[in-house]
C-alpha cells in the first residue's frame, strides 16, 4: 500500500490516571515535571445530562472528557463530526458484573448495567450529549485497536474529505476477566484529524509496513505501561516532544501502520 496523502491532526487530548491531562503528560514525558503521586479521579461526563452522567461507567467518563478537549483543541463543533470510538476490551467491570450476576442470580441483572455493557456505549452516550447525527463507527481489534482505529479514521476523513474525530480508551479490567484480557488504571486520548490544515496543526502521512512496533522510551511509559491501550503511547510521546519521526503501530503479527509525523 502506497503512502497516503498528508492528513492533519488538528486537535488532541490525552487522559489517564496517572497522567490526568494533555498539559500533565506532556510535562511529564519531557522532564520538566514529576507525575502527581496519587492516581487521580475519573473524569467528570459533564456533556451528559445529571441523570445519565450518575450511570455512565467509566469507559463513557474517559472518552467523552478526551473526545471533548481534542475537539476543543480542535476548534471543531462537536456535532459536526463524524467519529470512530476504539477499545480494546470495552467495559470489563460491567462484563465481570453481568457474568458474575448471569451465573449466580440471573433473574437481577440490571437493565442499566446491560445498557452500558455494550461495545458502542461510550460512541453512543457522545452522540446523545452532543446532540451529534453524523455516523459513527465503534472498533475493537484487542492489542492491535490503537493502530487499527487510527488507519479507519484516516481512511474516513480521506474518503469524505472532512475532518474525523478519533477517541480510543480502555479501562480497568475486573475479576477473573482480569486474568485473561488484564488492563489497569483508565486511559484515553482522541484527536481531530482532517484533510485540510488548521493553525497548530501536525501533518501525518500514514502507509503500510512490516517494522516492528515503535517503542516508548520515556520514564512516564511506566505509569501507564499496564493499560490495555499502551501501545499508544509512543505516539504521545512523539507528540509531547514535537518531533518530526516516524514510528510503526502493529496492526497484526506481520503487519503495522507507518506514521510520520511532519
Amino acid at each position: 500500500m502506497a503512502a497516503l496523502p498528508t492528513l492533519y491532526l488538528q486537535g488532541f487530548a490525552f487522559w489517564s490516571s496517572r497522567l490526568p491531562g494533555w498539559d500533565v503528560a506532556r510535562a511529564v514525558i519531557r522532564g520538566e515535571r514529576a507525575a502527581p503521586e496519587a492516581p487521580a479521579p475519573r473524569p467528570a461526563p459533564t456533556l451528559l445530562a445529571p441523570t445519565e452522567r450518575r450511570r455512565a461507567p467509566d469507559t463513557v467518563a474517559i472518552a467523552l472528557e478526551v473526545a471533548a478537549r481534542a475537539c476543543e483543541a480542535a476548534k471543531c463543533e462537536p456535532r459536526e463530526l463524524p467519529s470512530v470510538f476504539a477499545s480494546t476490551h470495552g467495559d470489563l467491570a460491567i462484563s465481570d458484573y453481568m457474568c458474575t450476576t448471569l451465573a449466580s442470580t440471573p433473574k437481577l441483572i440490571s437493565p442499566i448495567k446491560f445498557h452500558n455493557s455494550v461495545h458502542n456505549a461510550a460512541a453512543g452516550y457522545w452522540t446523545i450529549g452532543t446532540g451529534c447525527t453524523s455516523p459513527y463507527t465503534a472498533i475493537s481489534a484487542h492489542q492491535y485497536t490503537f493502530g487499527t482505529g487510527l488507519l479507519e479514521t484516516a481512511a474516513q476523513a480521506l474518503a469524505e474529505d472532512r475532518p474525523v474525530l478519533y477517541v480510543a480508551f480502555d479501562i480497568e479490567a475486573k475479576g477473573p476477566l482480569a486474568t485473561v484480557a488484564p488492563s489497569r488504571g483508565l486511559m484515553g486520548l482522541a484527536m481531530v484529524i482532517g484533510p485540510q490544515s488548521t493553525p497548530g496543526s501536525r501533518g501525518l502521512r500514514l502507509g503500510m509496513c512490516t517494522d516492528a512496533p515503535t517503542n516508548p522510551t520515556s520514564d512516564a511509559y511506566a505509569l501507564v505501561q499496564d493499560n490495555a491501550l499502551a501501545p499508544c503511547f509512543a505516539f504521545v510521546e512523539a507528540l509531547a516532544r514535537d518531533e518530526h519521526t516516524s514510528l510503526a503501530l502493529a496492526l497484526g503479527e506481520h503487519s503495522a501502520l507507518r506514521v510520520e509525523l511532519v
